[in-house]
């Protein structure tokens, strides 16, 4: 209903452009013939195929050529002031006689106040046309428009197969509101796609809901989708990490609490390389109970000015639709190095990640990952930026051994008749990274020797490699240095 006003509010006041950005073209007009009857103005559509046809009237006659300049020649004639939706315009906007007649109807040059709405799944306008234009949005359906949709496609397949749908009360709720965020024709095929598997709305679904919503918000693939997220067993260590998340996750899933808790925003991992950061974000969402969304921070990046600047915010856009998710930003000194010659890209992706953090509503969860803190700016590593600053240091000897016995497991192999004390203690140093490539190595080792694996082979490859904290030992102690003073360990 708001929108309806508002778009009645744009017809009244004889806005001179209108751009709506949508595949949903019978909605647009649904919304201006609604829309019109307060501007008391006739209502055209124009499409190549069909010419120009009047709406607001019981007149299926075309009253123009589909030819776009010859179109735009007659709507200039036109003395009376009319609004013309223009479906699928954007490749005429490419010709300079149907730019120029365009712009003349918009700046009322020799023309009555007409309206034009160009109308399309993408329209990007000339830089000359830019400034004139007025971008509308259709409302998205609220919760109670789609309730609507689930009772009807839940009425449908009862019609057609003789017997009633299955419906998990809890699971129908989840549903309306997972589907937030879609058009009424997205929400509705994936409904019914739900419906028609298994004659039944269940918990089994959501998992399904999620995939196919991240499939149509993120066209541009930016963000890649993870439902199946780690588990904090997967994770050895970072005991704190994983109480300061468990207690926050009542609060970051909206439930009620005793007392009025502020919803939790993000943290920052920092650590040495391979100690973990990476399994850590995905044991958060994990933790939480919500999908996973990693950002591709070298897709973001574009040659053409501010296009780098628009992926970001429709990552950022599609997140806050999928939300309650945990965004990922992998390595993200490597998007906010502001060092280079970028011409000042790197600082607006900065400006603009800063203030989403500060003003987000929806319940997107942030993780950062760093390996270089000196290459972030300081205005991320502000108190109030992030919740917490975790550090993820070289994993202690209890913590070696649990991953020991973590790896040797996933491997399908029986932890118990390896002397994992003896395992961590050769292992001095290493990282959770470095312990993995000990049990792979050893594998290859035990199967050139024709042997089974054992604790001797862990050890012989523990002997003969030197880690990262050996190799760049300067560095990884000055990244251990600095944090200690100024960061949270995650352990």
């Amino acid at each position: 209903m708001g929108a309806n006003q508002d778009l009645a509010t744009l017809l009244r006041a004889r806005t001179p452009l209108l751009v709506v950005e949508t595949a949903e073209e019978g909605r647009v007009i649904e919304s201006f013939r609604h829309a019109i009857a307060q501007s008391l103005r006739p209502l055209y559509q124009w499409s190549i195929t069909d010419g120009l046809r009047r709406l607001d009237l019981d007149d299926d006659e075309a009253e123009g050529l589909p030819d776009a300049t010859l179109t735009l020649t007659a709507i200039k004639q036109r003395r009376e002031p009319a609004v013309f939706l223009l479906l699928d315009f954007q490749p005429y906007l490419r010709y300079t006689m149907t730019l120029r007649l365009l712009r003349e109807i918009v700046l009322r040059q020799d023309s009555a106040e007409h309206t034009l709405v160009l109308v399309g799944a993408r329209i990007e306008l000339p830089d000359d046309l830019a400034p004139m234009a007025t971008r509308f949005e259709l409302a998205l359906p609220d919760a109670e428009a789609l309730a609507k949709i689930v009772r009807e496609e839940a009425f449908n397949y009862s019609r057609e197969h003789g017997k009633r749908v299955e419906v998990d009360a809890d699971s129908a709720r989840a549903v309306v509101r997972n589907l937030r965020g879609l058009t009424v024709a997205d929400a509705r095929r994936i409904v019914r796609k739900l419906i028609y598997a298994d004659g039944a709305l269940g918990p089994g679904d959501l998992p399904e809901l999620a995939k196919a919503k991240f499939a149509l918000l993120d066209r541009e693939n930016l963000l890649h989708f993870e439902y199946e997220t780690a588990r904090f067993t997967d994770v050895a260590g970072l005991a704190r990490l994983k109480r300061w998340i468990a207690q926050r996750e009542p609060a970051f899933l909206g439930r009620r609490m005793p007392v009025k808790l502020d919803p939790p925003k993000g943290i920052l991992l920092l650590g040495v390389q391979g100690c973990g950061k990476s399994l850590a974000a995905k044991a958060v969402a994990g933790g939480f109970g919500v999908p996973l969304l990693r950002l591709d921070i070298g897709a973001l990046y574009n040659k053409y000015h501010g296009e780098t600047e628009r992926n970001l915010r429709g990552a950022l856009k599609s997140a806050e639709l999928l939300a309650p998710c945990v965004l990922w930003l992998d390595e993200i000194e490597k998007a906010l190095a502001t060092a280079g010659n970028d011409d000042g890209v790197s600082r607006r992706v900065l400006g603009f990640l800063l203030t989403w953090m500060a003003e987000r509503k929806a319940p997107v969860f942030l993780v950062a990952t760093a390996n270089d803190v000196q290459a972030l700016p300081p205005e991320l590593l502000r108190k109030g930026r992030f919740d917490e600053i975790f550090f993820v240091d070289l994993p202690d000897e209890a913590t070696r051994a649990e991953l020991a016995r973590i790896h040797l497991a996933k491997r399908e192999l029986d932890p118990a008749p390896f002397d994992l004390a003896a395992i961590a203690a050769a292992s001095e140093g290493f990282s959770g990274a470095e312990i993995e490539q000990l049990v792979v190595a050893g594998l290859y080792a035990a199967a050139a020797s024709r042997r089974a694996l054992d604790t001797a082979h862990l050890i012989d490859e523990a002997h003969a490699t030197r880690p990262l904290s050996v190799i760049m030992a300067d560095r990884v102690e000055a990244l251990r240095a600095w944090a200690r003073e100024r960061t949270v360990p995650a352990d």
